[in-house]
């Protein structure tokens, strides 16, 4: 196997990855709103979609386009830390159950969740984001990809933060 199938074999698997977050970003999203969730920040929501399906195309174009010769040091190294963004994306999700989904919905009289890696920061999903933008397509050198991404993802986050932010300081504690 070529490194540039096995790139292809590890973007696509992270890209079912991601369709498998959105089966449970919908059931979740369901379960909120039948618990009389509000969505806060839908404008921003389509620019997010886009913005991670350009990261795995733009990955997978870069490295056909550019065939840059990899190091193995480089390549094996993103791998295990793409791994580990899956994992801690996981333990966000594992953590904040059927409240998480990719939109930005609150249960009114649900407290903000502040265990697992929440205990540890506000927003440890948006660090795993933040990190598999550069390590994904850097297994296969791709640094145009990785900057473009990293760029666009800041501005991007920089609204995704605040409206979420805004979202959680509206939940009322609750109550014993």
């Amino acid at each position: 196997m070529t490194s540039l199938t096995a790139f292809t074999v590890v973007v696509v698997l992270v890209g079912l990855e991601r369709l498998v977050e959105l089966v449970v970003s919908k059931r979740n999203a369901a379960w909120s709103m039948a618990r009389g969730g509000v969505e806060s920040g839908f404008s921003h929501y389509p620019v997010m979609v886009v913005l991670h399906t350009g990261l795995l195309v733009g990955a997978l174009v870069e490295a056909y386009v550019r065939r840059p010769d990899v190091p193995g040091a480089l390549a094996w190294s993103m791998v295990v830390v793409v791994v580990l963004t899956q994992a801690l994306r996981w333990w966000c999700i594992r953590t904040l159950g059927p409240q998480w989904n990719t939109r930005v919905i609150v249960v009114p009289g649900l407290a903000p969740v502040r265990r697992g890696p929440y205990a540890l920061m506000p927003h440890p999903n948006y660090v795993a984001v933040v990190v598999e933008g550069v390590a994904l397509p850097l297994v296969h050198a791709g640094w145009i990809t990785a900057l473009v991404f990293t760029v666009l993802n800041a501005v991007l986050l920089t609204v995704r933060i605040r409206v979420e932010n805004q979202a959680l300081a509206s939940l009322e504690p609750a109550r014993a």
